[in-house]
């Protein structure tokens, strides 16, 4: 089998397919077939989705939360290559 290349989706799109399988009763197999995506794919925007609206498991991030973390990660990564600078050690 090849490997697909890797697509990107705009949130808008990510939504409405969730919603179709929320809404139309179908399996996300099947809706991820009409789509022409991935199962796997389909699957973790749903999941996503019910993290993002509070039905999801206790712990588990929402988007928000996912994205500021990365961007605090970045920033951590960035401090951390400034020259002359000790990691830990406070800003002057």
């Amino acid at each position: 089998m090849a490997k697909r290349k890797r697509r990107a989706f705009t949130k808008e799109f990510k939504a409405e397919a969730v919603r179709v399988v929320q809404a139309s009763g179908k399996t996300v197999g099947a809706v991820a077939r009409e789509l022409d995506l991935t199962e796997t794919a389909l699957r973790e925007w749903v999941r996503q989705a019910e993290i993002d609206a509070g039905r999801g498991q206790p712990g588990a991030l929402t988007t928000d939360e996912r994205a500021e973390l990365a961007q605090l990660r970045r920033e951590v990564r960035t401090l951390r290559m400034e020259p002359g600078r000790a990691v830990g050690q406070p800003r002057r």
